[in-house]
């Protein structure tokens, strides 16, 4: 079972705080063991003198051992102290008591050291102490020893008045830490507050009052980045309602019919009418792949908007396969294909997918509504002010006015679709998201004596 995850105030208080508390404690050590190193050395500094006044007291004895020429009072000022015991012994240089308090030996001297510190236990208690030795006037020994409750009080002292004050401080700036981390999380924690509110279909973005102005520009730059999640996810969502729309209306008619034709079929018992039903049949399995077909690219259009780069290609080359390969149908119906300005080469900026999509819709329309004995499609390539243009001009009965307006909708019927049978369906729309992923401007125009269309799609960036 994994552990629960702290949050991520206390993680950032235990980041900031874990550090700066072993930071004080390395810092109180080195402090306290400083002060210390220094008291004692000012203690031991005051003994030592205190030895050296003792000696100065000792004489040379013409008979026997050197004497201690000290009075009593002389002897409680040196000794004097108004918290600590002191405590002294003079031996001669053959290690012989002189005078003072029996018992207390020095600690063995070194060669060539004529003063050593030590640690040591008389009368049950630790004292510090010193030795030294002297030569002059006389061969001598002093042991000088005190108490150290005053070294303790004293360090005791620095830690009440140096380390407790810190941890105070401590402890109040960790306070404050949690609290501006609180406050700094605020923002975040409301947009997080704001998305578990919301409902699984609600793909709005999110509104500024939710990170309010004091918020950090990293907590403002998740909510931008969310917003822009959000607006994908919610293109993505429309497409796919869009695209199952598209589907259920678009297949809906050649798939009654279709139905209709087959049933009609079954209830006859002539193979003449069967074999009619089923040409209409396949005629339309054919116009109901060709509509799948479209809105799937249609599809690929929306999927296709970021991650779309577009790359140096050569228009002429391009046009000029894509026209090859609709001769054949042209001559099936009895359409004269033809092409323009082939001959010059002519580089853009686009995607051959993209390119081919828009010129095969294009002449897919013209292919249909040009009709008749002289019925033509030209396909032209220029040139102007600097920018590549392509053309699809068709003769058939063309488009009025009131179209124009609609040429981009999806299933509208202009006057001239009603007559033929034809409507613009999804050929355009997908040439105008062709269009838009591309960069490039198209626009429909009469052909020329006011017959037929004239499809423009002109790149932004051509490069001759």
């Amino acid at each position: 079972m994994s552990r629960p995850r702290t949050s991520l105030r206390t993680r950032l208080a235990q980041n900031v705080l874990v550090p700066l508390v072993i930071t004080w404690a390395a810092g109180t050590a080195v402090t306290l063991a400083m002060a210390s190193h220094f008291a004692g050395e000012a203690f031991d500094r005051a003994l030592l003198d205190d030895a050296y006044a003792l000696a100065a007291h000792v004489r040379p004895s013409p008979v026997g051992l050197p004497r201690l020429n000290l009075s009593i009072e002389d002897l409680g000022t040196l000794l004097f102290d108004q918290s600590e015991s002191m405590f002294f012994a003079v031996y001669d240089d053959e290690g012989h008591f002189v005078g003072g308090h029996a018992g207390l030996h020095p600690p063995a001297l070194p060669a060539n050291v004529s003063s050593q510190f030590s640690n040591i236990v008389y009368l049950g208690r630790e004292m510090r102490s010193v030795s030294l030795r002297r030569t002059d006037p006389v061969a001598i020994e002093v042991v000088m020893a005190q108490t150290s409750a005053s070294r303790s009080r004293l360090l005791q002292r620095l830690l009440t008045y140096s380390a407790i004050p810190q941890a105070l401080l401590l402890g109040f700036l960790a306070w404050w830490l949690r609290r501006s981390i609180g406050r700094d999380l605020g923002p975040l924690a409301a947009l997080q507050q704001a998305l578990g509110r919301r409902d699984a279909s609600d793909l709005r973005p999110m509104p500024d009052d939710v990170t309010n102005s004091g918020s950090s520009r990293d907590v403002e730059n998740l909510r931008l980045e969310l917003n822009s999640l959000l607006l994908r996810l919610s293109r993505s969502i429309e497409a796919q309602r869009e695209f199952a729309g598209n589907v259920a209306h678009e297949l809906r008619t050649p798939l009654a019919g279709i139905r209709a034709q087959a049933g009609y079929a079954l209830a006859q018992l002539s193979p003449a009418v069967w074999h009619e039903q089923l040409l209409g049949i396949a005629e339309g399995e054919q116009r109901a792949s060709h509509l799948v077909e479209q809105l799937l690219a249609l599809a690929r259009a929306d999927e296709g908007r970021a991650a779309l780069q577009l790359q140096p290609l050569q228009l002429d080359e391009l046009v000029r396969d894509v026209v090859l390969r609709f001769m054949p149908k042209a001559d099936a119906v009895g359409v004269d294909l033809g092409a323009e300005g082939l001959e010059l080469p002519v580089s853009v900026l686009g995607d051959v997918a993209l390119v081919e999509g828009i010129l095969g819709n294009l002449l897919d329309n013209a292919l249909r509504y040009a009709i008749g004995p002289d019925a033509r499609v030209t396909v032209s390539l220029a040139v102007e002010d600097g920018q590549a243009v392509l053309r699809v001009v068709d003769n058939g009965p063309g488009m009025v006015a009131k179209d124009m307006l609609f040429w981009g909708e999806r299933w509208v019927l202009g006057e001239a679709g009603q007559r033929l049978g034809e409507g613009f369906g999804l050929g355009l729309s997908i040439v105008r998201r062709y269009a838009e992923l591309l960069g490039a401007d198209f626009s429909l125009s009469p052909g020329a004596d006011g017959r037929g269309v004239c499809a423009s799609l002109r790149f932004e960036s051509p490069e001759a």
